[in-house]
C-alpha cells in the first residue's frame, strides 16, 4: 500500500490518466470534481471515491483542495473490481 498527498489550488487539474492498481481518493479539505468519461460528480471533504484499475479518469479543483490517494495493490498482479463491504 502507498499513500500520496495531493494539494490543488483553484483551477488546477490532474490530466486524464489511469492506474494499474485500485485507488481510494479521500478528500480532506475542499472539493474535487471527478470525471471518468461516463460519469462525473463532486467529492467533498470527508468523502471517498474508489477508482478501479484501468479506469480512465481526471479530476479538478474549483477551491483549495487537499486529498490522500491510497494505492492498494501491486502493478502487474491480476486485479479484480473491488468495493468496500461489511463482513457479516
Amino acid at each position: 500500500m502507498r499513500v500520496v498527498g495531493l494539494r490543488l489550488e483553484p483551477g488546477q487539474n490532474v490530466p486524464e490518466h489511469r492506474n494499474a492498481i485500485p485507488v481510494a481518493l479521500i478528500v480532506t479539505e475542499g472539493r474535487l470534481h471527478f470525471d471518468d468519461g461516463s460519469r462525473s460528480g463532486d467529492v467533498a471533504a470527508g468523502e471517498m471515491l474508489l477508482i478501479n484499475p484501468g479506469e480512465r479518469h481526471t479530476y479538478r479543483a474549483a477551491v483549495d483542495t487537499s486529498a490522500y490517494l491510497v494505492f492498494a495493490g501491486l502493478p502487474g498482479v491480476r486485479s479484480r473490481t473491488w468495493t468496500l463491504r461489511r463482513k457479516g
